[in-house]
Parts: C-alpha cells; sequence; structure tokens
C-alpha cells in the first residue's frame, strides 16, 4: 500500500516534468529552426570555411615551415631533399588550391578527391596509421568531407526538380550518417581526459549532444547547441594567440583550434542538411 501511495504522488509529479522536457525540447527546436531559415543562405558558406579550416592551416604552415618539413621527411623516410621537396609542394598547393575551390564552388568533387588524397598521403608520410589519436582526427576529417560531398549531392538534386532521385537519396543519406559518425571520432579525439573541471563538463556535456547528433535524435537543435559550445570552449582552452611564436605549446594548441574549428563545419553541415534518411529524427515521422 505504501508503495502504491509513492506511485500515486510521483506519477504526476513525473508527467508534469516530461511534459515541461518535451515542450522545452520543443521551442528549442523551433528557435533552431528560426535560426536556420534566417541564415540558410549563408550557413553553408560558413560551415565550408570552418570545414576546411584544418586544410588551410595545414596549407600555410607548408609554406611557413617549408625547410622543416623537408628535412622531417627527407630524414625519417631518407628519400632525399627531391622528394621531400615534392611532398611539401603537394600538401602546399594540394590544399589552397583544393579549398580554394570549395569556397568558389568550383569543381566541388574533383577538389574533395584532392583532399582525401592528401590525408591518406598524410596518413602514410607522418605514420599516422599507427597514431590511434592522430588517426581518428584523419577519419573524422575524412568523415567531414563526406558531409560536403552529400551538400553537393543536394546541390545537384535541386537541379533536377521532377526527375526520379531514388538512388541518389540513398547514397545521400549514407553519406550524412557515415559523416555523423566520423565527427563523433573527431570530438573523441579532441577531448584531454584531464582532473579539471572545465575539461570535465566539456566532456560530459559535449558527449550527450555528440551522442544525439550521431544518432539523429534532435539532430538540428543538439548539432547547433554543440557548435555554440565548442565555439565558446574553442576560444577559452585554445587561445594560441596568446602564445609566444617560439613556444611549442603555440603549435599544439592551433591544431587544436583548427581541428575543433572543422568539427563545428561539420556540425554546420549537419544543422543545414539535417541528419538525413538514417536517423531516428526521421523515423519519429512514422512513429
Amino acid at each position: 500500500l505504501l508503495l502504491l501511495d509513492v506511485i500515486s504522488v510521483s506519477w504526476p509529479w513525473n508527467v508534469a516534468v516530461g511534459t515541461m522536457q518535451n515542450k522545452l525540447i520543443a521551442q528549442g527546436e523551433d528557435v533552431a529552426d528560426q535560426i536556420l531559415r534566417r541564415l540558410k543562405h549563408v550557413l553553408p558558406h560558413i560551415a565550408r570555411l570552418c570545414l576546411i579550416a584544418t586544410f588551410l592551416e595545414d596549407g600555410v604552415r607548408m609554406w611557413a615551415q617549408w625547410g622543416e618539413q623537408r628535412d622531417y621527411i627527407s630524414s625519417t623516410w631518407n628519400c632525399g631533399s627531391l622528394l621531400a621537396n615534392l611532398f611539401v609542394v603537394i600538401n602546399l598547393f594540394g590544399q589552397l588550391g583544393a579549398c580554394g575551390m570549395i569556397l568558389a564552388r568550383f569543381q566541388v568533387v574533383p577538389a574533395i578527391g584532392v583532399l582525401f588524397g592528401i590525408i591518406a598521403l598524410q596518413t602514410i608520410m607522418y605514420s599516422i596509421l599507427w597514431d590511434v589519436r592522430f588517426f581518428m582526427r584523419n577519419l573524422a576529417l575524412a568523415g567531414g568531407l563526406v558531409l560536403l560531398l552529400a551538400e553537393t549531392r543536394t546541390e545537384g538534386k535541386t537541379m533536377f526538380a521532377g526527375v526520379p532521385s531514388t538512388g541518389i537519396n540513398k547514397s545521400r543519406n549514407y553519406m550524412q550518417l557515415a559523416g555523423r559518425l566520423l565527427l563523433v571520432l573527431m570530438f573523441l579525439s579532441l577531448m584531454h581526459f584531464e582532473f579539471d573541471l572545465l575539461r570535465f563538463v566539456e566532456i560530459v556535456v559535449g558527449g550527450a549532444l555528440i551522442a544525439l547528433v550521431a544518432i539523429g535524435f534532435n539532430t538540428k537543435l543538439s548539432a547547433l547547441v554543440l557548435v555554440l559550445w565548442l565555439s565558446i570552449l574553442n576560444v577559452v582552452l585554445n587561445p594560441w594567440w596568446m602564445i609566444p611564436s617560439d613556444r611549442p605549446m603555440r603549435d599544439f594548441l592551433k591544431y587544436d583550434f583548427f581541428q575543433t574549428m572543422s568539427v563545428i563545419g561539420g556540425l554546420l553541415f549537419v544543422v543545414a542538411l539535417g541528419p538525413g534518411g538514417v536517423s531516428l529524427d526521421e523515423h519519429k515521422k512514422e512513429w
């Protein structure tokens, strides 16, 4: 009888809390939709710039540290200065050229292919394959490029309105799923598991939001909140511009800063494109 009394008392409270929670989520989704409607023409451009920020920074670094990169490749692979210089040239012009093409919306698919090739080349030449953390980051960068490729599929679809596009839709849905899952790898690789309150909050809050993005539940709202969250933390935790240029810590923070920018770019694509057909949000429409 006591158990029944407890249940009878707590039941209305649980229902009220659940109703309030659903109401808050619905209001948040409305706000996300309003933001998306107002920024729908600007958001894809911002997403592209953020997504390729890592490649832009790396291309500029190849120019600024040409001698160091050449000497590292030459000594690591014992390949001589000619091949080492060729590696730097490919990375420099390949990344900056491809990024310029993507921003200009000129031959985007070949440009994405070049960046995929750069990721594969660096994975081999820098022996990233054996470093789990950096390998995860390269996989996540590939996931961001997959989302960019999915966006080009969306643009191609709008050019041929009225033409059956079942195959295009299906491939685009799986591209969006792959991109979302690979963004999780990038997020995990950015985490620093240290005994620090701010880092702990970053892991808990960010982990919950990226999990929602991965399964495609309340996706646009979760991705938008995570964009705001990561943007604030990126400035607070990775202020590389405040570190003197002769300190090694500057390069580490700068690397993390631009990698985080790429995650933000991928999440902005999730906000702009939606989760795709392979997601809980899509299945909710059938419930």
